[in-house]
């Protein structure tokens, strides 16, 4: 691919990737605004919903905030009973973070809901351009990982 070429791929890409974050983000809208959740937090309950018990710095990496930041976040999804903090037995200076069955049940719902989104819009495409868009969005999820532990 040109310059030029990548250059207005780029550009389309930059049109419609605020479409895709914008529809996603409207079909959770109601939960976030019922949970008093932003994106932000969400990210972080998703994370620990995936990943189990983790580490404060680990979250800290992840959202790549300070972990005094992190402190801040993970304070309010305590006090909003999300989230409960673990002590580590062996040592005193790590703390981890778990959810709560509360969260879980947010996270569980949220879930379902971009569930049905996904299979509402990939339905009207045909499985082989599934199989092919999965596959791309992949190897691009892989790159932006590699490229977040450099």
């Amino acid at each position: 691919m040109t310059e030029t070429a990548l250059k207005e791929f780029a550009d389309k890409i930059n049109q419609i990737m605020p479409v895709f974050v914008k529809e996603f983000t409207k079909t959770n809208a109601r939960v976030f605004f019922k949970e008093k959740l932003s994106f932000s937090q969400f990210l972080i309950l998703q994370l620990l919903y995936s990943e189990g018990e983790t580490k404060m710095t680990t979250l800290a990496k992840f959202m790549r905030v300070t972990t005094a930041a992190m402190t801040g976040i993970v304070d309010r999804l305590v006090r909003d009973h999300y989230l409960v903090r673990v002590d580590d037995p062996n040592d005193r200076r790590i703390i981890k973070v778990r959810l709560t069955p509360k969260a879980q049940g947010v996270v569980r719902k949220i879930n379902q809901e971009r569930r049905k989104l996904v299979i509402s819009i990939f339905s009207k495409i045909s499985d082989q351009d599934r199989k092919d868009y999965l596959r791309i969005v992949t190897h691009i999820k892989d790159i932006l990982e590699a490229e977040a532990k450099i």
